[in-house]
């Protein structure tokens, strides 16, 4: 179009009553763009034209028109728009139409409405005309008071975002269109009027725009920037909207993106079940500190990062808040027990179905005395602790408080059923820690990078009054601890990608990868390794260690801690007798500081932050008093079947399918798994097996423990690679820790290990001697009686497990160990790796398994198969993980198979993961109904 020789207004030209915005019609009007799809940049540069602005402020005002028009006709048209271009005849209905909160001067029949021409009138005042003489305008703040009483006019129609809109309505028409300079420039109300009964602009506007042509773009150039533009786009709206976007993303774009995260869905109800604890014992178990600072930062630091997603047009959540942290499978809990009933049942505590009140832990014999009450001030979920007076083992100097996660982070379990939550102690925790690392480490970058985040932070952490010199400071101390966690998983990836592994399965080396932990999974065993023999290392200052690391191949899912402290072997593997090093080794492992420098005072090796006296306390709260010779376990107690809960059918117990499936028991599981620890009536009924007569019970100092049946795992037939760990991992470690393994086990524990190397060695025999000589030392420091140690040792040796030991036949190593199944019915998903959704599937042939379904998020509990229904190959929901046995090209993942353990024929030599005949569904049922019992 030539400009040039445009004529004068001419209302032949139509303008749809779908373009309500007054500038537009404007434009149509006069001819300078079509009334139909305009090119964002055609739309774009003829409005900035039209400012009169040049330079900077023109291109400023170029890329906001764009990002206006751009999303003018509905996030479902973006990509139309971008290559295209905006619509301007649909936007009636759009985001920039307000719905009755804007002026209503045009109406939709594109009609001017005078009376509304008057109002807008009414909000101005005289103004001086820079060409002379005087006028009716309106200014800057009487503009905004006059869109302020549009949205007060519109009541409940006005939406949040709509004061944002308004930012590019009226006020750029000030700036386009007023007349003055400074605080004097109005809006001139004779001009609006002619601008929207006329479609036309003043002859001033109307030069700037005819003298400045716009010229198309070629071909490539628009497609280029049309690319650039949606990959732009496509980057923001993932950063917004990370649980829709994320996985589709590549790794390259996806890992400065938040994981996607399942809905959280708030329940109608929740109850913990009784399990023998009082209120006060729960609550200290949830929030008890064991001395770990799992969190990079400080308590303080914790509390006021800001959530790793963008939020246009509000702030963020914070990183801590309770509805963000469900979200990873945390349960939520109350700041303290001593509130009102309501409060406490909303938490699932004080319900209508408690039967007894149990004797708090502090009055047991012998009791348990944890010192103070544990608090949860800021409202936590279970298993976050505060840990306090945090001295750095090193110096010696106290810092800042530090946030950790304590045993019932990854042992408190919970299901879901038609809007109830059932919550239970010592149970497998359905959590996704690995989730909730990436997205700390992401939201410690947003608040270094994204701009205001650091202010905000900053005042939160030092207070709004803080000098620039403190919030350099702490932006500094920030920084460095984001660059460690990038160079550290960049340390990781490289290192992983150059080393390889034994495949059992295959007998082949190959290359490590991780395997997904997703929800109710984490490959703890080889995360300890990684910590300790790894980072902490780096951490101390030592260099050279990162070969020490292993990819997190072998994830299981969390076992119940009921019962635990009377069986010799607590791990799936059976590898460690010796409770308090079981204890310890969870505690580094889950980040307690810890100092193996050689460059600070020589008694301050091996020093920790461990809190060695909650770690004992404990224990002595999970065990309660020996359960002989009244032949029955206290302590903690496994979760009963929750039928009286629900009314539903599908809860109640069918007692003929109990007495059915309780003679199953005793042909199929007893072989294994012994006789059950709470049914009196098989203990009457199959007297020579109940497990209160049985031989497995050891006499170990004043105890009697059970030394549970182990299996190997290739005879099993599960997959091997956790069982694996421990025999093939090894780690170097420098001479001057003088670890020492042979001397310093066989001393003190009578091992009698072979010689091995001080600095070369077995992961088992390395991590076991290191654990032994940081809780010696934590003792140490604690200052804790020397006869006080020697009892909280006990008799239990922290010796490697030799294997299947009589009246048990040898069998070649690995093992995994089989447990008394009370409670099983809170533990799915079952086997060791959490690679079977249910009971029901348990008692099957192993082939017939689903080998692919999702976890996580709200997922139902199913009272019949007592687990997860699921569908092999399932759709995931938004946020959830997905279990699969089989990798993206079809091989079997490592660390996944489904196999053993199988009811699928006649067990016998050569039949491998066969451990009993197919079972009729009606025995499945049975035996099914017999397990919920336990």
């Amino acid at each position: 179009m030539d400009n040039s020789r445009k004529t004068p207004f001419d209302p032949s030209i139509e303008v749809s009553p779908n373009n309500p915005c007054p500038f537009l019609r404007g434009l149509v009007g006069e001819g300078f763009v079509d009334g139909g799809t305009v090119s964002l940049r055609t739309l774009s540069q003829t409005i900035a034209n039209a400012s009169g602005e040049t330079g900077l402020k023109k291109t400023s005002a170029r890329i906001q028109v764009r990002g206006v028009a751009l999303i003018a006709n509905g996030a479902c048209h973006i990509l139309q728009s971008i290559f295209w271009g905006a619509q301007l005849d649909r936007l009636r209905g759009g985001p920039l139409d307000k719905l009755g909160a804007g002026s209503r001067i045009l109406g939709v029949d594109g009609k001017v409405n005078e009376d509304e021409l008057s109002r807008f009138a009414g909000f101005g005042g005289t103004c001086v005309d820079p060409d002379g003489g005087t006028e009716i305008g309106l200014n800057a703040s009487q503009i905004q008071t006059f869109m302020n009483d549009n949205l007060k006019r519109a009541g409940n129609q006005a939406r949040w975002y709509y004061p944002l809109l308004m930012k590019f309505e009226w006020p750029i028409l000030l700036r386009i269109m007023g007349k003055g300079q400074g605080d004097d420039r109005y809006l001139s109300v004779a001009e609006v009027r002619t601008l929207f009964n006329e479609r036309k602009f003043p002859d001033r506007i109307t030069q700037r725009v005819a003298s400045q042509p716009v010229t198309p773009p070629s071909l490539i150039l628009r497609a280029a920037g049309g690319l650039v533009a949606a990959l732009l786009l496509l980057g923001i709206v993932a950063l917004r909207f990370p649980d829709q976007f994320q996985p589709m993303l590549p790794h390259v774009i996806g890992q400065f993106v938040a994981p996607p995260l399942p809905r959280l869905v708030e329940p109608r109800a929740a109850y913990w079940l009784e399990q023998n604890w009082a209120l006060e014992d729960r609550h200290w178990f949830h929030h008890a500190s064991q001395g770990t600072a799992t969190f990079p930062v400080p308590y303080s630091w914790f509390m006021a990062l800001e959530q790793p997603r963008l939020h246009f047009f509000a702030k963020p959540g914070m990183l801590h808040d309770n509805d963000h942290l469900q979200r990873f499978g945390f349960i939520p809990s109350p700041q303290t027990i001593n509130t009102d009933d309501a409060t406490l049942r909303r938490f699932g505590y004080a319900n209508v179905y408690d039967k007894t009140k149990p004797v708090p832990a502090r009055l047991w014999d012998p009791p348990v005395n944890w010192g103070r009450q544990a608090d949860n001030v800021d409202g936590l979920p279970v298993g976050f602790a505060r840990m306090t007076g945090v001295a750095d083992p090193a110096t010696g100097k106290v810092g800042e408080d530090r946030i950790g996660l304590t045993c019932a982070a990854c042992h408190t379990g919970q299901i879901h059923y038609k809007g109830i939550d059932i919550r239970f102690e010592g149970g497998p925790a359905m959590t996704d820690l690995r989730k909730l690392e990436i997205t700390t480490g992401l939201s410690i970058a947003y608040t270094l990078l994204v701009p205001g985040r650091f202010t905000r932070f900053a005042d939160r952490v030092l207070g709004p009054s803080a000098s620039d010199a403190d919030r350099d400071a702490l932006k500094q101390k920030l920084s460095a601890i984001g660059t460690f966690l990038k160079d550290w998983e960049t340390t990781y990836d490289k290192t992983i990608a150059g080393k390889t592994r034994i495949n059992e399965k295959t007998k082949r080396e190959e290359q490590q990868q991780d395997t997904e932990e997703g929800y109710g999974r984490l490959d703890a065993l080889n995360r300890i390794g990684n910590q300790v023999f790894s980072q902490d290392m780096a951490l101390s200052g030592l260099s050279g260690f990162e070969k020490n690391l292993h990819a997190k191949d072998a994830p299981v899912s969390f076992p119940p801690i009921w019962t635990i402290p009377w069986l010799k072997y607590a791990q799936y593997d059976a590898s460690i007798e010796q409770p308090l090093i079981r204890n310890a080794g969870e505690a580094l492992g889950v980040t307690a500081l810890l100092n193996l420098s050689d460059n600070s005072p020589k008694d301050t090796l091996f020093r920790s932050s461990m809190d060695i006296k909650n770690l004992n306390w404990i224990e002595d709260l999970l065990k309660g008093s020996a359960p002989y010779p009244k032949k029955q376990l206290s302590g903690l107690t496994s979760p009963k079947w929750p039928s009286d809960i629900f009314g539903d059918a599908a809860w109640k117990i069918d007692g003929e399918r109990v007495k059915r499936g309780r003679k199953l028991y005793a042909d199929i599981c007893v072989e294994c798994h012994l006789g059950p620890v709470n049914d009196p009536v098989f203990d009457s009924e199959f007297p020579s097996q109940s497990i209160w007569s049985s031989s497995r019970w050891e006499t170990i100092g004043n105890d009697k423990v059970l030394n549970e049946v182990q299996k190997s795992a290739k005879g099993m037939g599960t997959d091997p690679a956790q069982a694996s760990i421990l025999a093939t991992r090894t780690v170097q470690v420098p001479g001057f820790l003088k670890l020492d393994p042979t001397q310093n086990l066989n001393t003190w524990w009578g091992c009698n290990l072979p010689d091995v190397s001080s600095t070369d060695m077995p992961y088992a025999l390395g991590l076991m001697v290191l654990v032994d000589i940081v809780s010696r030392k934590a003792m140490d420091d604690a200052k804790i009686d020397p006869k006080v140690q020697q009892a909280w040792w006990g008799a239990r040796k922290n010796c490697p497990n030799a294997g299947p030991q009589p009246p048990d036949k040898p069998e070649k190593g690995p093992w995994y160990r089989a447990r008394p199944l009370n409670g099983v019915w809170a533990t799915a998903p079952y086997l060791h790796n959490g690679s079977v959704p249910s009971l029901y599937w348990m008692l099957s042939p192993a082939a017939e398994r689903p080998k692919s379904f999702c976890m996580g998020g709200d997922r139902d509990y199913d009272p019949k198969q007592v687990g997860f229904a699921v569908t092999d190959g399932e759709s995931c929901k938004t946020g959830q993980s997905r279990f699969s046995t089989l990798a993206s090209d079809g091989t079997e993942m490592y660390g996944n198979s489904n196999a053993g353990h199988s009811f699928d024929g006649t067990p016998g030599p050569g039949k491998d993961g066969t451990i009993g005949r197919v079972l009729k569904e009606q025995e499945r049922y049975d035996l099914i109904e017999y397990l919920k019992t336990l």
